[in-house]
């Protein structure tokens, strides 16, 4: 590992919040469900969890699309709305956003990309911006990503943050199947290792037992014939065939804990891991010396 230097910031102070009223109220429903039916809580539990939120525009989102080229690609839950930015650029890069973020949200590191020549294409998920749907699942968004890019001829990286990360590898996404089957560069901004640590962090939140974490374990197998482990980009990321990968992972981020970063870069040998301080979740997405470093990785 070693430490990328970005513009000093103090370290977040520890605080224990007061629980918020709303939150406290969920808790209290899902005990009451919990206590009469496990199917029930679960059912309840599921669709929250995949269920994203549609967030409040930002005034900057406008601005990152103005100069894009608006497209739509068929998805698994009707049309995915994809932007293209610089289409004569000799080389493609593909954007793949986290949860509850949105295409515009790459705005900044776009405009990095097209100053170095990049044909940049990103899109909105599933349920999310201005793309069809409601829910969204892990296969559901690597069958997105998966149509996108089939879309898209030879792809020489991607830059995925969060959630996408997971999404891109643990598919697997295949790119570039005419001709070498894997892809030049991989960048992964703040993924998660361990996708039952992720379900473990949700039943934190919400205060769900044992019983009903099982019933989702059970789910899972019963969908998709693997248990919940194997979707995590520890035992995903080292069969993943990309040439070269850099993981960046913040000490502080508030979503995925940087322990997760660490455990990652021990369980794929061929990832280069990079560090930053201070910047959280998701400004990592738009600190300047993390985009000139995702630059500088990609040539």
């Amino acid at each position: 590992m070693t430490q990328l230097t970005t513009a000093a910031r103090p370290a977040p102070p520890t605080v224990i919040p007061a629980q918020p009223l709303g939150l406290a109220l969920v808790r209290l429903k899902f005990r009451l469900l919990a206590a009469l039916s496990t199917e029930w809580a679960f059912r309840a539990a599921w669709r929250l969890f995949t269920t994203p939120r549609r967030l409040p525009e930002k005034a900057w989102e406008a601005a990152a699309l103005a100069d894009a080229r608006r497209f739509a690609v068929p998805g698994p839950a009707g049309a995915l709305a994809a932007y293209e930015w610089n289409a004569t650029g000799t080389r493609t890069v593909l954007l793949v956003h986290g949860w509850e973020h949105r295409a515009s949200f790459w705005g900044v590191l776009v405009r990095e990309l097209v100053a170095a020549g990049y044909r940049v294409v990103a899109f909105d998920a599933p349920g999310h911006g201005a793309s069809a749907g409601r829910r969204l699942t892990l296969p559901a968004y690597v069958r997105a990503v998966q149509a996108v890019a089939d879309t898209l001829g030879p792809v020489h990286a991607v830059v995925a943050h969060s959630l996408g990360g997971a999404t891109v590898v643990v598919g697997p996404v295949h790119f570039n199947a005419e001709t070498t089957a894997g892809l030049p560069r991989l960048a992964l901004l703040a993924v998660p290792a361990s996708t039952p640590a992720v379900a473990r962090r949700f039943a934190e939140l919400l205060g769900l037992p044992p019983a009903v974490m099982g019933r989702l374990n059970r789910y899972i197998r019963e969908q998709h014939g693997r248990d919940a482990e194997s979707f995590s980009l520890t035992q995903a990321g080292p069969l993943f065939p990309a040439e070269q990968v850099l993981l960046l992972h913040d000490e502080y981020d508030e979503s995925i804990p940087f322990a997760e970063a660490r455990e990652l870069a021990a369980a794929w040998p061929a990832l280069h891991f990079e560090a930053t301080a201070g910047l959280g979740h998701n400004r990592i997405m738009r600190e300047p010396a993390v985009l000139a470093r995702i630059v500088e990785f990609l040539a």
